[in-house]
């Protein structure tokens, strides 16, 4: 008897690991889907490749401005994937807000203390870390601007895409689907971050150059609380807009606001995706959302630490092709480039200290 038990729970366990490697496999057969992945490198259209192994276990830190929404959950998830995927520690840490520049600085000392190889760093502010950054650079450490933009002639590589082009071909967008738009309401997001300054002098220049009826609605943290009341203070103040352009986060609270006005809304157009603007775009709700790819430009970041470190050459800057989301092309997109899997949070790592036996694997 006990014999055919032990049987019967061999055979239920075979089958349980037979079923999750069936729901499992596929995720990983298309999880390898996004390589060779189309970016512009230092100007010119690639297809990039990263690297199968690290020659060691080299440990790196990844500074994130904040975990409170899933933009950043994709972006620590991929860091977390393609660290894992190429056989590296990897420490992430985030900074609770863009109003915490000086907690980005002590994470970023705490990774200096525990040795880190190379730095990954989506900086709160432009030039907040500069001085840090110097010092790195005189230690030989590779560090790399992911996403945000820093203004630092120390800056080994950048994996980013330029705001700028987001928000120009956004605003570019609204302009082909009426030579004269109307009134443009603009949330550009928190002031002083440099993406939020790349992006408004893009958009600067063609509101001059077109004679665009231009609306700024303010600056503010990038989270839920700030933009909501951004948002209805501006459709409060304007309420003739055609046409509003925004962050991401901004768009969602819009398109919660339109759900309870009557008349006439504006369309809506985000100059930056997350998963809220993605699910909007497939209710068709907002009219277009650009996008720069953050989880994949988290698993470059990786890879040009890592080739950095290995005394490789890279390109001075990366980035993902910029492509504008509409509810007709949505599906055409490799969504594991921008999403993190469903129920992904944000991924708080800290980096061990450092294991003076670490050798080459």
């Amino acid at each position: 008897m006990l014999c055919v038990t032990l049987l019967r729970q061999s055979v239920r366990h075979y089958c349980t690991t037979c079923l999750m490697l069936f729901i499992l496999l596929p995720l990983s057969v298309s999880a390898q889907a996004i390589w060779p992945a189309k970016v512009i490198a230092d100007g010119q259209p690639q297809d990039y490749q990263p690297l199968v192994k690290a020659a060691k276990q080299w440990r790196l830190c990844a500074l994130l401005p904040h975990g409170k929404d899933h933009y950043w959950w994709g972006v620590a998830w991929g860091l977390s994937e393609q660290a894992a995927a190429i056989g590296v520690e990897l420490g992430i840490y985030e900074a609770g807000g863009y109003e915490f520049g000086w907690k980005q600085q002590q994470q970023l000392q705490q990774c200096r203390q525990k040795q880190a190889d190379a730095y990954i760093i989506a900086a709160i502010h432009a030039t907040g870390l500069n001085a840090e950054i110097k010092t790195l650079k005189a230690e030989g450490k590779p560090v790399i601007d992911l996403i945000n933009g820093i203004d630092s002639p120390d800056v080994t590589a950048h994996s980013a895409v330029s705001f700028a082009d987001m928000a120009r071909l956004s605003l570019q967008f609204i302009r082909q689907q009426n030579v004269q738009p109307g009134r443009i309401g603009w949330l550009p997001g928190p002031r002083g971050a440099g993406w939020v300054q790349d992006a408004e002098q893009a958009v600067n220049q063609l509101q001059q150059r077109y004679q665009l009826q231009w609306f700024h609605g303010g600056y503010g943290p990038p989270d839920a609380f700030h933009q909501t009341s951004l948002a209805r203070d501006l459709i409060e103040q304007q309420p003739q807009l055609d046409w509003v352009l925004a962050n991401a986060v901004a768009i969602r609270a819009l398109a919660q606001l339109q759900v309870r006005t009557k008349g006439p809304v504006p369309q809506l157009v985000a100059y930056y995706s997350n998963p809220d603007v993605v699910e909007l775009l497939r209710e068709g709700r907002i009219a277009a959302a650009a996008t720069d790819s953050p989880v994949l430009q988290a698993r470059i970041a990786v890879d040009l630490a890592i080739r950095l470190l290995q005394q490789q050459q890279v390109p001075a800057q990366v980035g993902p092709s910029i492509q504008i989301l509409t509810p007709d092309n949505l599906s055409q997109y490799n969504l594991q480039q921008l999403l993190p899997p469903d129920e992904q949070w944000i991924i708080r790592r800290e980096l061990l200290q450092k294991d003076t036996g670490n050798q080459p694997l």
